[in-house]
């Protein structure tokens, strides 16, 4: 009699112990949108921006402070046709609001757009 319940417990805790797991779905990746078609953006340091060029050419992307028109950062870079992928890094600047410009090798802006920093 004695055992007969200890097995009878067992069998229910481990009934009860076998709970059947819920696996959260991954986050689904938010879809890359053009970074020059909308006029304002949140990014964070580090986040890549997805631009496209008509051209494979070489263009020079500026970071500029929107109250002082300061260039903040300035580099050249290879596109080619179509997307283009860019990874901004916004750690050392203290700045809020930035504007990012596209600009060609003659210095003619093709494509600008606001930059809110988290």
């Amino acid at each position: 009699m004695k055992w007969s319940k200890i097995i009878i417990l067992c069998c229910m805790g481990f009934i009860i112990s076998c709970n059947k797991m819920e696996i959260e779905p991954s986050p689904q990746p938010k879809p890359v949108v053009d970074i020059f078609s909308t006029k304002e953006t949140k990014i964070s340091d580090g986040q890549e921006v997805m631009f496209k060029s008509d051209l494979a050419t070489t263009y020079t992307i500026k970071l500029i402070d929107v109250s002082s028109n300061q260039v903040i950062s300035k580099e050249k870079i290879t596109c080619k046709i179509g997307e283009n992928n860019l990874k901004i890094y916004t750690k050392s600047i203290q700045i809020k609001y930035l504007y990012l410009v596209l600009e060609d090798d003659n210095k003619k802006e093709i494509n600008k757009t606001t930059l809110i920093l988290n």
